[in-house]
This record gives C-alpha cells, structure tokens and sequence, in this order.
C-alpha cells in the first residue's frame, strides 16, 4: 500500500500479537466502518504492540477514536511516524474545561424565572382554550344539530351521579363531626341553640361547596385529565382531527357543561346530608329533636345563603372542569408526563377552589349574614 494514497480504507490487523493499523483514519473514512471498527478495536488489549507505521492519513477524530480506545495514555510498545504524533499531542495536552457552577442566588433567580414562565404559559393556554370553548357555544345555537347532548349526559352520569353515594357519606359524616365538636364548645357558654346557626351558615355557604369541590376534583378532575392524556397519548385526538372533528366540541365541551351543570345539585345534596348528620348528633348530645332543628333552620339560616352556596358549586365545577381540560390537553405522549400533569391538575384545581371562595367571601360578606 502506498503512503500517498488517498482512498485507502483504514483497516486494522494482527499479526504475531501486535496490532497493525493501515490506511486512512479520518472522518470520512471511518464513518462508513466506524461500528465495526470500534468493535476490533475494542477486542484487543492495550499492553499489545500498536504499530501506526503504516498509518497514511491522521486527523484528530481519528486520533481520538485510538486515545479513548487505549484508555487516555499510551500503549506499552508503540511504533508510530513522528508525523501522527502531533494529532496525539493535541488530544493528549488538551485542557479540561469545566463548566462553572452558578451561584446560588443564580440557581434560585433561574427557577423563580422558569416557574414564572411556566405560569404565564399556562394563563396563556387557559385563556385560548376558554376562548374555543366560547367559540363552540355561541356556535352551536345556529347548528342544534351539532349540540353534544349525548357526551354531555355521559360526562354528568360519570362525574356527578356516580359521585352521589360518596358525597352522601362524605357530607353525613362531616355534619356529625361539625355538629359534635361545635357542641362541646358551646355547653361551655350555655348557648347550645345557636349549634343550628353554626351547622347552617357553615355546611350551606362554606363547608359543603368547598368540600365537594375537593371531593370533584381529586375524582372527576384527575379522572378527566388522565382520560385526554391517554387520548393524546395513543394519538386518539388527532385521530378526531383528522376526521374533521372539533376536540372542543365533543371532547372538552361535555365534560366543562357536565360538571358545570351538575355541581350545584352535587352541593345541595352533600349540604343535604351533612345537615341530616349534623341534626342526629345534635339530637343525641343536645337533646334537640329533629323537627325543632329542621322547624329552626330556615329562621336562622337566611334563604341567600342557599343560592351562594349554588353558585359557588357552579363556578368551582367550571374551574375544575377547565384545569383538568386544560392539563389533560398539555400532556406529552409519555407516562411520565401523564402522571405528573395528572397531579399537577388536582393540586391546581383544590388551589383555585380555595381562591374562588375566599373571593366569593369578600364579595358576598353583606349578603345573607344575620346583623
């Protein structure tokens, strides 16, 4: 083989226990043998004689692919041209550049930013997905033909009557709980009679729409992001895309209507129960019957206080029903990404429901309190 030739392949040999390496080794020649290559090379030991006298071309790839193959120093017994070993010389002396650590105040000034970023990013998806939903429903009156009433009767079953029976214990158990702790408290001060104000006031405008919140969102809410996440995971909602469609319409549309529409119902029936509750345990520590406390209740307990308690379920079903929409739509196709979004929503939507009720509280805190 002769030196000035430039096609020449690298090629690799042993003979007689050493190793002779001839032709090319470049980038442009290694790649198309650079696998297989880097299999002989790593089959043979370091201690063996290396013989680069046959080497006709060098660059510092191939220099590189050699060094790391021989564990970053030279071999034992090395036969090479003085010419190649300025390529081994670079590589060798080459310094180590560490990337410097940042400070601590930059790390932490870098995660305020990133967390800053991520929350305007998803104000941002909020809003855009808000304003398809928006969009749909002032469409769908001048096409009733296109209204989902099948999807949106399905996600009310599924999130709001199937949540009935728990709700039901949820609330009955609460009202015991309430009822037994206000009475200890009020025995001491002799005013047991007002125990039907505290149970009122409390389930009907605070307490029962903001536990049923919770209750709808660790349920229904995870249960609705996980369900898009897996759609967009199995490609199910380009699949809708493809056919024409609207994911606004038949995917997100029923299920903000669905719990919209049935969380006011969802409230009254879990105020319903704790009340029951609260009236056994005052029944059995008090001795008040029941048809004093149901006979008081309305006395003591003003009419507005119902249609707060109403409204706060709607608006908290609206916002629950959102965040899961929206954080089932930003999930990756991976397992990970729907896992972490799955959490993500709950957490964000029991983190708006207590929000919503402390503004509701300074808005309505003229309005059906007794002076």
């Amino acid at each position: 083989m002769r030196r000035g030739s430039r096609s020449a392949g690298p090629r690799l040999q042993r003979v007689d226990g050493g190793i002779h390496l001839h032709g090319d080794w470049t980038l442009a020649a290694l790649r198309p043998r650079l696998m297989v290559l880097r299999h002989q090379l790593g089959t043979h030991r370091q201690n063996a004689v290396w013989d680069l006298s046959q080497v006709s071309r060098l660059d510092a790839f191939g220099a590189l692919l050699l060094w790391r193959t021989w564990g970053g120093s030279y071999p034992e017994t090395l036969i090479m041209p003085p010419a190649l070993a300025n390529s081994f010389e670079r590589i060798s002396h080459a310094p180590i550049v560490e990337e410097p650590r940042p400070a601590r105040l930059e790390r932490l000034l870098t995660r305020i930013g990133k967390g800053a970023l991520n929350i305007v990013d998803n104000l941002r998806g909020m809003v855009e997905l808000i304003g398809h939903i928006v969009d749909e429903v002032c469409r769908l009156p001048w096409h009733p033909r296109e209204i989902p009433l099948r999807e949106t009767s399905a996600a009310f079953y599924k999130d709001v009557v199937c949540a009935l029976p728990i709700a039901a214990l949820l609330g009955f158990l609460i009202g015991i709980v309430l009822s037994y702790l206000s009475a200890l408290q009020l025995q001491n001060f002799g005013a047991e009679t007002f125990l039907i104000n505290i149970l009122g006031l409390g389930v009907i405008r605070e307490l029962g729409p903001v536990l049923v919140s919770i209750l709808v969102a660790g349920r229904s809410g995870s249960a609705i992001t996980a369900q898009i996440g897996v759609m967009r995971v199995t490609e199910e909602i380009d699949a809708l895309a493809a056919m024409g469609v609207s994911r606004y319409q038949r995917l997100i549309l029923p299920k903000v209507l669905g719990l919209t529409l049935g969380m006011p119902l969802l409230v009254a029936w879990t105020s319903a129960a704790a009340m029951i509750g609260g009236s056994f345990s005052a029944w059995m520590q008090l001795n008040i019957d029941l048809v004093s406390f149901f006979e008081r209740l309305p006395a003591v307990v003003p009419i507005a206080n119902i249609g707060i308690g109403l409204v706060k379920g709607a608006v908290f079903g609206l916002a629950i029903a959102l965040l899961a929409c929206h954080f089932g739509m930003r999930i990756k196709p991976n397992t990970e990404s729907l896992s972490s979004h799955t959490t993500t929503s709950v957490v964000a939507s029991i983190t708006v429901v207590i929000l919503l009720d402390a503004i509701f509280a300074v808005l309505t805190r003229t309005i059906g309190v007794a002076r």
